[in-house]
């Protein structure tokens, strides 16, 4: 049994009973956990009026626990999508690295992130000063396909000699660099989106590296190798280069439209 149902405050309303996808409470004079089946999403907790209902996994959790208006919204439509707008990849960064604080506060957002059977199995590494280290590993195992892809070819030329080149193939001007692992492909990215959000909020920038995501796409074993401390059943999923910006952008830019169908 994974809830604490406080029968003296439970009013019998049936609220918690109705957003259980599992079926697993059912109320006659009070609320009653029917079994095992809960996979512990909290809709039972979040909905109750009375704060009847707590479960056991999050006891001594409580100061996570708010209370909102669910008819309040703290930001509107219209501010939301201008901020979507003026999102932007950025490739420029100051020579300014970020603090363990302010990647505290974009992990909070992961935090809150939605997950594939409500595992909650995304796991992060910020690689600094490593970074070099896991490059040269990358490259090592990518390099089977530098003949498919030039910019795996310029990668490995940048490795051998960069007095010649200005930016790295890869990272650009980036010196920080967020990994997301998890078993599930969509909750990684996901919780990765709204870090990067968050990000852009703090004023900070960054962008997606599908080269250094073939790493795992490849050689998963290997790559694993360099992180001991992860379960070997988790992938790496998201990779984002971030930093401060360097430089900023003035107005949004037309995209190709998006095709929806209605069935």
């Amino acid at each position: 049994m994974k809830l604490i149902i406080d029968e003296e405050l439970c009013t019998a309303c049936k609220q918690c009973m109705q957003v259980c996808i599992r079926d697993n409470i059912i109320v006659d004079d009070f609320a009653v956990e029917t079994g095992s089946n809960c996979f512990e999403c909290g809709h039972c907790m979040a909905i109750c009026k009375q704060k009847a209902i707590t479960l056991k996994s999050y006891e001594g959790k409580e100061d996570r626990i708010q209370d909102y208006n669910p008819r309040e919204l703290p930001v509107g439509y219209d501010d939301l999508l201008q901020f979507l707008k003026q999102r932007r990849s950025i490739r420029w960064f100051k020579n300014k690295k970020i603090d363990n604080e302010t990647f505290d506060k974009l992990f909070e957002g992961a935090y809150y992130s939605p997950s594939a059977q409500n595992e909650q199995d995304v796991e992060f590494v910020v690689l600094d000063d490593r970074l070099d280290e896991f490059m040269g590993l990358v490259y090592d195992i990518i390099k089977v396909e530098e003949d498919e892809f030039f910019r795996i070819k310029e990668f490995g030329d940048y490795l051998k000699d960069n007095s010649t080149k200005e930016f790295h193939p890869l990272l650009w001007e980036g010196k920080q660099l967020i990994l997301t692992f998890s078993t599930d492909k969509t909750s990684a990215v996901i919780a990765n989106a709204r870090l990067e959000l968050l990000a852009y909020s703090l004023g900070l920038g960054g962008f997606y590296s599908l080269f250094i995501l073939k790493a795992d796409e490849i050689d998963h074993d290997r790559l694993m190798e360099f992180f001991p401390d992860i379960d070997k059943n988790k992938h790496m999923y998201s990779t984002f280069i971030i930093g401060y910006p360097k430089k900023r952008f003035r107005r949004t830019i037309p995209h190709k439209d998006i095709k929806v169908t209605y069935f």
